[in-house]
């Protein structure tokens, strides 16, 4: 029985294929001469599970409630890697203990950060994807992706 086209075509762009995670991470460490070790996945499945903002210390304490068995340092080189490979990205703050995002295969993390209660909301801004890609295509490029922070704090509006 033959279907009607109409149920195959999709209206706009077709959907981009995502290559997995894993696969990214694993490709990226080995060409850094690294291996994909048991512990590195499963900082990256913690990651991938947690799917908002978060901290090393905060992530090395998940880790450790889920009985893995996996050091400080191995969580924070695995977090670095990861930003390498363009999977997670850091998130700037104003205090010691940095805040990082999952941005790999993910639409844009247009974050407001309230300095005073280190609060991130998430906020959406769609000229701004415009506003990229028209950028983008003046200079003869395109787009990956991007990041938008606005930093904050509570008080008199000014002009």
């Amino acid at each position: 029985m033959d279907l009607p086209a109409s149920q195959f075509e999709r209206e706009g762009p077709a959907p981009s294929i995502i290559e997995p995670l894993c696969a990214v991470f694993r490709r990226k460490i080995r060409s850094d001469g690294l291996k994909y070790t048991p512990e590195r996945a499963r900082v990256l499945d913690a990651i991938i599970e947690l799917d908002r903002l978060f901290e090393a210390d905060e992530l090395l304490d998940t880790l450790r409630r889920g009985d893995h068995r996996v050091s400080k340092a191995t969580v924070y080189r695995t977090i670095r890697l990861l930003q390498d490979a363009g999977i997670v990205q850091r998130v700037l703050s104003d205090r010691d203990q940095a805040q990082y995002q999952l941005v790999y295969g993910t639409k844009p993390h247009d974050l407001l950060i309230r300095l005073d209660t280190r609060e991130a909301i998430a906020i959406d801004v769609p000229e701004l994807v415009e506003l990229r890609q028209r950028i983008c295509r003046e200079h003869g490029l395109v787009a990956q992706g991007h990041s938008f922070q606005v930093y904050a704090l509570k008080g008199a509006i000014a002009d």
